[in-house]
């Protein structure tokens, strides 16, 4: 074994070690290793796992009442996941920190291969091997005529197929390639990924988005101003004058309801009927906005996401006074008959705070199990055919007293007691319109006055979109270039034989691995083409032995 102390030394350089570096060489390594191939595809690989997060977790500016909603069931882990910008994984530092470091990688890979590509365009196609007999699809075949006749001819006939031609000076030879779009498309989906990540940074920049619940027919409507809005999760570089200072109500909503079949009583269209304005002053403007049929009014899109019911109920407490009027919002929580679940809230009642929780059903039945006993209460139609609310009391602190923000959508229950029959039962109200119950031990009374329809407005403003579209269909182009362009060379040699007769070889390389040697027809084609069409349909195959056609 030889004793590695005593191994000959090594002409060649052994590549550096970032520890073997001063601080210049260490930049370059670092720089070196970010801008490689490798390096874009893992971090291409985290992004990808990093938005899993956004897409399991609620996220505050998507839906902060599933957010609440999770804080109150894992109040464990809620202050976990908001150390680790959980719930709102697009605007955290470590998701910005892969995405910046993404687009510094993929520019880092692209800009070197522009040069290289710019050298393959001005390079010259490579001469023809010295064996042209041993490359997959090749042949010969022997003719009368002068080389110097058969290598024109060959030059006019893979110049007219698109290929470069080039024959080097004193050369029995002519060389042609084909196919650099392949690379081009390479560079263009590699660009294109570049440039909708600059779109969709742009959007999340400057852009902003906001919903509002509005209901059916309310005389003040929508305008785009910031106190207008019910959420709103503006970019950090977002300036409020580029908001257009449109407006719109609601005048009309319609439903259309599934009859039939196992989706029965769910809704299969709605539209929220829109009278807008452009500006103040401007003509109104009728509009039907459909679920992906949004309203755009200059950069701003209008879209309707969601709807639902809100009971109007008024609540009196122990003096008579009416201290909670007029519809509160619902949220569904069965998709197909409109289950909806919401609270109501009374904090200037008296002598205690008021609270209500429960559950809408729009058409109220009791469900029974398979021996025809009646279970839970159920909706079984989505259209309010024979609307029900179900409310249970809670008095004392219903959360609003501390001047902290709470949800409207959630009842906090932690300093709030639940009012009791005298079994020791929740007291529980079940309503239909125009039911009124008083409540026990003197805290008022709640009637159920009617109904009202609710619509989610969610309005958004996106200004990269257009280079994010740009981007993509530049994507595509250059995934369908890359796939289905093959870049070939093709040679064609001519010598003269001891007997006179030339020699003529013809052979083929496909570069892109993407066609099965022997049965590409581009080589029989140029052969048929070289040797005229008389010649090709009277040759004798004694002229192309076996030994030179492979």
């Amino acid at each position: 074994m030889t004793d590695l102390r005593q191994r000959p030394s090594d002409d060649r350089q052994a590549t550096p070690l970032p520890a073997d570096l001063d601080a210049r060489g260490l930049v370059r390594w670092s720089w070196r290793q970010l801008t490689s191939m490798r390096t874009a595809l893992v971090l291409l690989l985290l992004l990808a796992l990093a938005a899993i997060p956004g897409s399991v977790v609620p996220q505050e500016n998507i839906d902060s009442l599933a957010v609440s909603q999770w804080r109150d069931d894992h109040p464990r882990l809620a202050p976990i996941w908001d150390r680790l910008d959980l719930f709102s994984v697009y605007g955290s530092v470590w998701f910005s920190a892969i995405y910046i470091l993404l687009m510094i990688s993929l520019v880092g890979c692209i800009i070197p291969r522009l040069f290289v590509y710019g050298r393959a365009l001005r390079a010259r196609p490579p001469r023809a091997p010295r064996h042209l007999s041993r490359l997959p699809e090749s042949t010969s075949y022997v003719t009368d005529e002068d080389p110097e006749d058969v290598l024109r001819r060959a030059t006019d006939v893979v110049r007219g197929r698109r290929f470069r031609v080039d024959r080097a000076e004193g050369s029995d030879a002519v060389a042609a390639e084909r196919g650099h779009l392949r690379e081009a498309g390479n560079l263009v989906f590699h660009l294109a990924v570049t440039i909708v990540l600059v779109g969709v940074a742009v959007g999340s920049l400057f852009g902003y988005k906001g919903g509002v619940i509005m209901y059916n027919g309310d005389e003040f409507g929508f305008s785009n101003n910031l106190t207008q809005y019910d959420d709103f999760a503006p970019g950090s570089l977002f300036d409020p004058a580029v908001m257009e200072p449109f407006s719109f109500s609601i005048t009309d909503f319609d439903v259309e309801w599934i009859t039939e079949g196992q989706r029965a009583g769910m809704a299969r269209e709605f539209v929220a009927h829109l009278d807008y304005t452009t500006e103040p002053g401007a003509e109104a403007q009728e509009y039907d906005l459909k679920v992906n049929h949004p309203l755009a009014i200059g950069g701003t899109d209008v879209f309707l996401v969601g709807h639902g019911y809100a009971p109007v109920v008024t609540i009196r407490d122990g003096d008579g006074n009416v201290v909670q009027s007029g519809p509160s919002v619902f949220l569904p929580t069965n998709a197909q008959t409109f289950e909806s679940f919401g609270v109501i809230k009374a904090p200037d009642a008296q002598p205690e705070q008021i609270g209500l929780e429960g559950t809408f059903y729009p058409t109220f039945a009791m469900g029974r199990d398979a021996a025809g006993e009646l279970t839970m209460p159920a909706s079984i139609w989505g259209d309010a055919l024979d609307p029900l609310v179900s409310l249970q009391v809670y008095t004392g602190d219903v959360g609003l007293d501390d001047g902290s923000g709470s949800s409207v959508y959630v009842l906090d229950k932690t300093r709030a007691t639940q009012v009791l029959k005298a079994n020791g039962q929740p007291f529980r109200m079940d309503l239909r319109p125009g039911d009124t119950v008083t409540l026990p031990d003197g805290l008022g009374s709640v009637t159920f006055d009617g109904l009202q329809r609710w619509n989610k407005i969610q309005i958004s403003r996106s200004p990269g979109k257009m280079v994010a579209l740009v981007g993509v269909v530049l994507a595509l182009a250059g995934l369908l270039g890359s796939l289905f362009v093959r870049p070939r060379r093709v040679w064609v040699r001519a010598r003269r034989r001891e007997d006179g007769s030339t020699l003529v070889e013809v052979a083929r390389l496909d570069r892109s691995n993407g066609a099965v040697p022997g049965e590409s027809t581009e080589l029989d084609e140029i052969v048929a083409a070289l040797r005229g069409p008389d010649k090709a349909e009277t040759a004798d195959k004694a002229e192309r032995p076996e030994e030179e056609t492979s």
